[in-house]
């Protein structure tokens, strides 16, 4: 009988040695995953949109001629600095310079008939004291010199106009600013009321202009995101200071006030982000986001418990620390943040 067992026992133990295997484990059960968990759901944000703004100032003071003639002298050039009430440029009409000769020589002749006048009264009054001249006489003589006062009287206040009207040519700057345009060269012929210099008059701004059927959502006191990369050195964020009411071509205008704004280049194209309404979105804190070679990828918590990186499209959330998922996951989903190491220390 033993010599059959351990027949059996050394048969089985031949097999088992032949087949070179050791009897199977069961498996582990796999570790849950852990993390921070994030449940993601819908959220309502602002659905911003991608325009374009430009870089210009409250108002644009143009310098225009006040009379016609030629522009005798230009003293400024684009990118000059100017004052109030500086002297910009000069139009001279030799026209003027005829008439006022000719009022001045008018006054004087007109002078030397009211001294004639006056020494006619002279003689008549005396000879009307001694009783030889009659009282309509001296009437006379006394309306004489009156209208030769008179005439004197308007020929100089036509001589004064004249030169008033010369004075004219010369033209000043309406406001303090920075000449963007002055394009008339000394000794070109101007008429009266054309520009030439266009002077910045104001604070620097950026003008907005969109279609009238996205400008329904603006509001005084809104808050515009900018790109830093247009404007170094400046706030990121501006506030919309005023809506124009007026409709033209189908746009609405803005101005957007930008603290540390400098119109250095007016008429500079800005990028920005304006809130035309709102939406629907996946937002997530940026830490639940790594990137590997160029793509994002997010841990998702599966069936069995365990964490699976699943690749995302994402774009700038509504904050700084927020990012937007635009593919790769769903509402109802469970994401879990990154793995904290030792070395790492605990979560704060």
């Amino acid at each position: 009988m033993r010599a059959a067992v351990s027949s059996l026992l050394l048969a089985a133990a031949v097999t088992l040695a032949a087949c070179g295997g050791e009897p199977e484990r069961p498996e582990a059960p796999a570790a849950a995953a852990s993390g921070e968990r994030l449940p993601l759901a819908q959220r309502t944000v602002a659905d911003l949109k991608p325009v374009s703004a430009t870089v210009t100032t409250k108002d644009m003071g143009e310098a225009r001629a006040r009379i016609g003639g030629t522009l005798t002298e230009l003293r400024v050039k684009e990118g000059d600095y100017v004052r109030k009430g500086q002297l910009v440029a000069r139009v001279s009409d030799q026209r003027l310079t005829l008439e006022t000769r000719a009022y001045d020589a008018q006054t004087a002749a007109a002078a030397a008939e009211v001294a004639r006048a006056d020494a006619d009264l002279a003689r008549v009054r005396t000879l009307y004291e001694k009783g030889i001249y009659a009282r309509a006489r001296l009437e006379q003589a006394e309306a004489a010199a009156k209208a030769a006062r008179g005439q004197m009287d308007a020929y100089r206040a036509q001589g004064a106009a004249s030169r008033e009207l010369s004075n004219q040519g010369a033209i000043l700057a309406p406001s303090d600013g920075r000449v963007l345009r002055a394009d008339a060269p000394a000794g070109s012929v101007v008429a009266a009321g054309q520009s030439v210099a266009t002077i910045t008059a104001g604070e620097p701004l950026l003008r907005l202009e969109i279609p009238e059927g996205q400008a329904r959502a603006l509001r005084v006191g809104d808050r515009i995101p900018i790109v830093s990369e247009d404007l170094p050195g400046v706030a990121p964020v501006g506030v919309i200071g005023q809506v124009y009411p007026a409709v033209t071509a189908g746009r609405v205008v803005a101005d957007i006030t930008v603290p540390g704004l400098d119109a250095g280049l007016v008429g500079q194209r800005v990028r920005v982000r304006v809130q035309v309404g709102q939406r629907q979105a996946l937002v997530v804190p940026r830490r639940f986001v790594s990137t590997r070679y160029g793509v994002d990828f997010v841990r998702l918590l599966g069936r069995d418990g365990r964490a699976v990186e699943v690749a995302v499209q994402i774009a700038p959330g509504p904050a700084q620390d927020q990012v937007e998922v635009l593919s790769g996951v769903a509402a109802g989903d469970v994401l879990v943040g990154p793995q904290r190491t030792l070395a790492q220390g605990p979560a704060r």
